[in-house]
């Protein structure tokens, strides 16, 4: 590899440039004399020049340091820049968040959390991409994401999940449904229902595939829907029944008028949102930044069925 001159010996270079005096420069870079003697001498020897000339009157410097001298400078000041620029990232969470989040939870938290986000590091780069889960956890691996925002996360060895908040899950039927007026639904009474889900690559869509099994109901895979605004419109009109998870429910339910919420005796219906980043990643100090945020948006959401971890 070429010859590349060390920062250390760069700063030697401009001290005594500007002091002409051995002394006095290593006095200036906190080192001994023959320690910065021997170091610059070094410096000449690797350049194939010299830069300065010493004479019985003391020193100068030479046509071939008078044009290197402005370039040491600069070279001294990028690296500052690149220092400066660092430290700004670490107390800004990196300058920089590729954060991805299911669409199923992040448009009902994101507006929770971005003020928080705002307000704590304003400077704050935000991309966001809403995503199945997935192809989000493919974008992580790949390094398009730095974290994700993800339903009933599996653990494994190259990430780090922790654990944000349980959302509780219900089952939509609507009004002119039998099942309307039982307040708690036997899993048996079910059995033969067409349940809707989102499609492949939605935990919502496994949640649903697990039910139907459980309780012997049709799981209409003909019907996937492909966002939670289209499954709610197919049960309203008697399509099928549906699960829909709390910040949903809390957010757009309001305007439902043609279904009721079950709960399924015996099943724990809820999910874990997880926020998840590669194990190991040098920005876990970020991550977990962001978590402590993130926990603070939970807690401000105060809706019924979101509990934060």
């Amino acid at each position: 590899m070429r010859f590349r001159p060390s920062s250390r010996q760069l700063d030697y270079f401009v001290a005594l440039a500007e002091t002409l005096h051995f002394g006095r420069a290593a006095s200036r870079c906190h080192v001994s004399q023959p320690t910065l003697s021997a170091q610059f001498k070094l410096l000449e020897e690797q350049l194939g020049c010299t830069l300065l000339e010493r004479g019985s009157g003391g020193i100068s410097l030479t046509a071939s340091g008078e044009r290197l001298l402005p370039l040491a400078r600069r070279t001294l000041e990028n690296l500052d820049e690149i220092v400066t620029v660092a430290q700004a990232g670490q107390s800004n969470l990196g300058g920089l968040i590729r954060l991805g989040v299911s669409p199923t939870f992040g448009p009902y938290f994101m507006p929770y959390l971005l003020p928080i986000l705002k307000r704590e590091f304003p400077l704050l780069e935000l991309y966001i991409r809403e995503d199945r889960p997935n192809l989000l956890e493919e974008g992580l691996m790949s390094g398009a994401l730095d974290c994700i925002l993800t339903p009933d996360f599996a653990s494994s060895d190259q990430w780090t999940a922790q654990v944000l908040c349980r959302e509780s899950v219900s089952l939509a039927v609507p009004k002119s449904h039998p099942l309307a007026g039982v307040d708690v639904i036997p899993v048996d009474m079910l059995r033969g229902e067409k349940l809707l889900a989102l499609g492949q690559g939605f935990r919502l869509h496994n949640d649903v595939q697990a039910l139907a099994h459980a309780a012997g109901a049709d799981f209409r895979q003909d019907y996937e829907g492909t966002s939670l605004d289209a499954l709610r419109q197919m049960a309203s009109i008697g399509m099928g029944l549906a699960l829909f998870p709390a910040a949903y429910i809390a957010s757009e339910f309001g305007k439902e008028p043609d279904l009721l919420l079950k709960k399924i005796e015996g099943l724990p219906m809820r999910r874990t949102m997880h926020l998840v980043w590669r194990c190991g990643s040098s920005r876990t100090t970020h991550f977990e930044n962001l978590l402590s945020l993130a926990l603070q948006a939970v807690n401000s959401m105060k809706v019924e069925g979101v509990e934060p971890a």
